[in-house]
């Protein structure tokens, strides 16, 4: 790695690509270590639909930047598995809303505890200045990175890009 007074723009982007391909690699091993009695899919629905209340299949799919497929396929087994309900959407007697159960909300709740208790044990030993820089770059890489999306997406707004806001 080139040292912070050396390194271009370029050089910077490249690090951090690579460290970017290497924490999604440990955030999805890790997510499978700590809940694998649930996919990732239903942990991003779940969130969407606790934190953002019901939703249309295809609003929840971009929302989750998800194939309308996948989305079907992880309502289903969340329908199935009480976490999720489907409701006649008032505005249009053809629509559905989907909207998290009691039991959903429990989960999302049971998750999220779970993900914070690893993620406290993890910084335990980083200072608060690391522990509050961390969080505020990840934050501005993120805002970064869902305006990029937003403007790659024709007719995308950027609330659609922020899929991680509130979640698991």
């Amino acid at each position: 790695m080139s040292t912070a007074k050396t390194r271009t723009a370029t050089q910077a982007a490249a690090e951090l690509a690579d460290e970017i391909v290497r924490f999604g690699r440990l955030i999805a091993a890790w997510k499978s270590h700590s809940s694998a009695d649930r996919s990732a899919a239903d942990r991003v629905l779940l969130a969407r639909l606790v934190v953002g209340g019901e939703r249309r299949a295809t609003d929840l799919a971009a929302e989750a930047m998800l194939d309308l497929s996948t989305v079907s396929r992880q309502v289903r087994s969340l329908v199935d598995r009480g976490l999720v309900e489907r409701r006649p959407d008032p505005e249009d007697g053809r629509g559905t809303l989907l909207a998290a159960t009691d039991a959903g909300r429990a989960a999302f709740d049971e998750y999220r505890r779970q993900r914070n208790a690893e993620m406290a044990e993890l910084l335990a030993d980083w200072s608060p200045r690391d522990r509050y820089d961390v969080v505020r770059l990840i934050g501005r890489l993120n805002e970064d990175l869902a305006e990029q999306h937003a403007r790659r997406c024709a007719g995308t707004t950027g609330i659609a890009a922020r899929q991680g806001e509130g979640q698991a």
